[in-house]
């Protein structure tokens, strides 16, 4: 038995090929998911790294050149490379008060609607990251301390984005087809 949204309904004795289908871009999904994380990890013990060595050595010589740009592009690739795993663990924000007393139904249709919205709005950001990052690398863009390009971390917030846009898709799916993420 199939639902959708909890009106429509169907029942089959083939096997349903879509829930593989499904299960595999679940599995990819959270894959990546965590493959960035991990990445993200690394790079937020490089920004500890480089706090703690700048704080000491100001106090005995001289700070870390550079330490500003780093950590901006540092933080970035930490914030984008995280969202698609927080998806994945419910970790962000939600303020469900009024849903929460709407029925079972009522919630999976916003919920869905709230995917929807929340796809389309991260995949146009990742591609107009995307965009801008092309745009730094033809003109070869670089910071002005370190001389840094830009367009490599720019390209990293452009992926988390997509990342960020499958998980939804995912939860999109298992939300209208499964009932779940509810």
């Amino acid at each position: 038995m199939v639902e959708w949204l909890g009106g429509v309904s169907c029942s089959t004795t083939q096997p349903i090929e879509w829930k593989t289908d499904m299960e595999f871009l679940d599995k990819i999904s959270r894959l990546m998911s965590q493959a960035f994380v991990w990445i993200a990890g690394v790079f937020l013990v490089a920004m500890i790294l480089l706090t703690c060595s700048n704080i000491f050595l100001r106090l005995v010589w001289a700070p870390v050149k550079g330490t500003f740009e780093l950590m901006g592009y540092f933080g970035a690739i930490v914030t984008a490379f995280a969202l698609g795993y927080t998806q994945l663990k419910r970790g962000h924000i939600a303020v469900d008060i009024l849903v929460n007393r709407f029925s079972k139904r009522a919630r999976r249709i916003l919920n869905s609607i709230n995917y929807f919205i929340c796809i389309i709005f991260f995949a146009i950001a990742g591609w107009q990251i995307a965009k801008w990052a092309t745009t730094l690398l033809r003109t070869g863009e670089v910071t002005e301390t370190l001389r840094i390009v830009y367009y490599p971390f720019t390209y990293g917030v452009a992926l988390g984005c997509f990342i960020i846009s499958l998980v939804l898709l995912v939860d999109l799916l298992k939300s209208l087809i499964e009932g779940k993420g509810v």
